[in-house]
């Protein structure tokens, strides 16, 4: 049994964390699956990314009883180093990532929903950074994406604290973009992901792209480099397509040329 499994359907690449046995908690084994999925949804064929754990949990966070080759309990440098490559390579998959969240997402397992773009969460998922409970930091850029993503106060609050929030308060801070009921959730996924992937993946990946740089371009850069992506964009058969299906009020079909 695979610690994640990866399995593509037509233009959806769905990525399952499974080590139910163990909440999906990272280990050697989740770094080298995530790794490899991350690499199968560069592959042109793929426009969407959906990310979800199997059993009670979404992922509990790394496996501390499997960290530690120094002779130092926690992870290792080497550990360390592999969950940056790791975790940025997800944060680099250059088409939208889905994350369905059902159960708990703690310390690692939220570091993890850091790196995809929408978060869809059950009414029953339930959130935390942990790492201050004990005594510990956190090893896969948390402290770093956390901030970026709900904004200084309310990632001070979660790392300092260490304390778990409902999936309704992970909604009010915006760490959560779709709250859903949890006997919807495989359903609410899989028509956001069908919208997705009906897209043109060049404007997927453009518009990626271009979201990504809003964080961290000036003003004056970010607007220059939409302009760039516009004009090339317009020489594309998808960009024909689109003005074509628009004149002829029908539904587009786009192929990525």
């Amino acid at each position: 049994m695979s610690a994640v499994e990866i399995h593509a359907k037509g233009r959806e690449l769905r990525v399952t964390l499974n080590r139910p046995e163990r909440r999906n908690a990272i280990n050697a084994d989740v770094l080298e699956g995530l790794a490899a999925a991350a690499a199968r949804a560069a592959e042109p064929d793929i426009r969407v990314v959906v990310l979800e754990g199997s059993g009670s949990a979404f992922c509990a966070g790394a496996d501390l009883g499997a960290a530690g080759h120094d002779g130092l309990p926690g992870p290792s440098e080497a550990m360390l180093q592999e969950s940056d490559r790791t975790f940025s390579a997800w944060e680099a998959i250059p088409v939208p990532v889905v994350a369905a969240v059902h159960g708990a997402a703690i310390a690692g397992g939220l570091e993890l929903l850091l790196c995809c773009d929408i978060v869809v969460a059950s009414e029953a998922a339930r959130f935390a950074d942990a790492h201050a409970r004990f005594g510990l930091l956190p090893g896969a850029g948390g402290s770093y994406r956390l901030p970026r993503r709900v904004g200084q106060s309310s990632a001070r609050l979660l790392l300092y604290t260490g304390e778990e929030i409902d999936a309704a308060e992970a909604y009010r801070i915006g760490l959560v973009d779709m709250l859903v009921h949890a006997d919807e959730l495989v359903e609410r996924v899989g028509r956001l992901a069908g919208t997705i992937a009906s897209r043109s993946p060049l404007v997927l990946r453009e518009m990626k792209r271009l979201s990504g740089e809003a964080v961290a371009l000036p003003v004056e850069a970010g607007l220059q480099s939409a302009h760039e992506a516009i004009l090339r964009h317009r020489s594309s058969e998808d960009y024909a397509e689109g003005l074509q299906s628009f004149i002829e009020r029908r539904e587009p079909r786009f192929t990525g040329r």
